[in-house]
């Protein structure tokens, strides 16, 4: 059943506004955050999102970080974006079950590690991390539909991925993602930047639900299925 909508500009939202066009739609909502720039590369020319970032967008982030519960990144993603340790839980997804850096002194229970039994860092992020922090889902492939289970069993209902590119290919191939919310940035970078999905070719349907702008930046909810 397709929807109707229009385009809005996001100056005319206030912040509650914004909150309730940004509000799940389901329990457990598995939504991907991404931004890229108008020719399709989600990097700019220093590889890193940071630098096709906007006010908008920052807006729009801030946004859907207060809905969340927790966050899901790749552990490669969080070194190269060098996260600070977040307000909310951070999941990192590692099949070497690999902490950052940048997380290795946030308080217990703030960061949790997804990973798999043959992991070389295993018991390394145990000792660091605490047992009950570190979720063994699967021997050698990580399983994301238990990831969404376990989140969703402590009480995680709004979980949040913020990428990498290969994370969300392989959270669309698992069929657990329930919505895209998308940045375009007004800008071409060309080159040979990542897309915002990569890893196994998938086929999946999306449908806009919203859409909004500001100063030329395009910012959308797109629904999975």
């Amino acid at each position: 059943m397709s929807e109707t909508f229009e385009l809005q500009r996001l100056a005319d939202l206030t912040d509650e506004q914004l909150q309730q066009a940004y509000a799940p739609r389901g329990e457990p909502w598995m939504r991907v955050n991404f931004v890229s720039t108008v020719d399709g590369s989600a990097t700019g020319a220093d590889g890193l999102s940071t630098s096709i970032n906007d006010d908008a967008d920052k807006r729009v982030f801030d946004t859907l970080r207060k809905h969340a519960d927790c966050l899901v990144v790749g552990a490669g993603t969080i070194r190269d974006e060098e996260y600070d340790v977040p307000k909310i839980p951070v999941v990192v997804v590692s099949r070497r079950a690999d902490v950052p850096p940048t997380l290795r002194e946030a308080p217990r229970g703030r960061v949790l590690v997804a990973t798999v039994s043959s992991a070389e860092g295993l018991e390394e992020a145990r000792e660091l991390l605490g047992h009950e922090q570190v979720l063994v889902l699967g021997e050698d492939e990580i399983d994301l539909v238990a990831l969404k289970a376990e989140l969703l069993s402590r009480g995680w209902k709004d979980q949040l991925c913020e990428g990498g590119p290969s994370l969300f290919g392989d959270l669309l191939a698992a069929g657990v993602v329930d919505e895209l919310c998308w940045t375009i940035s007004p800008r071409l970078v060309a080159g040979d930047g990542p897309r915002i999905a990569g890893g196994p070719d998938v086929d999946v349907a999306v449908r806009p639900a919203l859409l909004l702008e500001q100063d030329g930046t395009l910012l959308g909810r797109w629904l999975v299925g």
